[in-house]
């Protein structure tokens, strides 16, 4: 089983923050691939689906952000689960808005809620770090991250939640690797198809004579 777990503050009031970004995720994914309705379970929200060839148990904690290990702790005891069958998704301000990257281990560079879970189950399980973007300085990172997507990120966030959502089976299937580079080629596509059309089109104009006139 995967234990799939976003993070973020409970309650309309945090809904919108980057800081929720991680909830973002999660709800997309569980609506994309038709997971069971939510219930309380673990001081979390949590859904039942399959990814790929895994069952999933996707959690959204109900306590905040501070607190999210406990109900990471208590699901992993329950279902008798190792740290490496847990996957965080969470926001990240070391990296650029938009921009992802997944990691097995390490710190929590700050972050409360991998703070706490580290607290309470260790540090060797996955993170999908989603890049929220940094404020330039450090005394304005509390309000930023507490602060709403703004109104200019809203697609480039929506763009990148529904990719995600798009390839999580893969997820699923622990091809940790071939996600990144499915959702990186979602999110820009290769530009050769575009340029090959418009060559085309050049091509055609030129043959048929239909080309700008001009005055000599």
């Amino acid at each position: 089983m995967l234990l799939l777990v976003g993070l973020g503050n409970p309650g309309p009031k945090y809904e919108r923050n980057r800081h929720n970004i991680g909830f973002m995720a999660v709800d997309a994914i569980v609506r994309r691939h038709s997971f069971r309705p939510w219930r309380a379970r673990f001081q979390s929200l949590a859904a039942e689906g399959t990814l790929g060839a895994a069952k999933v148990l996707a959690l959204r904690p109900t306590t905040f952000m501070n607190e999210s290990g406990r109900a990471v702790g208590e699901a992993l005891r329950y279902y008798k689960l190792a740290p490496s069958d847990v996957l965080v998704i969470h926001d990240d301000l070391d990296l650029a808005a938009g921009k992802l990257r997944i990691k097995l281990g390490g710190g929590h560079a700050g972050h409360n809620g991998l703070r706490s879970i580290d607290d309470h189950i260790g540090r060797d399980y996955r993170r999908l770090r989603l890049g929220i973007g940094h404020p330039g300085d450090r005394e304005r990172v509390h309000g930023y991250v507490l602060s709403d997507i703004s109104r200019a990120e809203t697609a480039m966030f929506d763009k990148l939640v529904d990719a995600i959502a798009e390839c999580a089976p893969l997820l699923g299937d622990g091809a940790f690797d071939v996600f990144m580079t499915r959702v990186a080629l979602i999110l820009k596509p290769p530009q050769h198809k575009k340029t090959e059309h418009k060559k085309i089109e050049r091509n055609e104009a030129g043959r048929t004579g239909s080309g700008p006139d001009r005055e000599g």
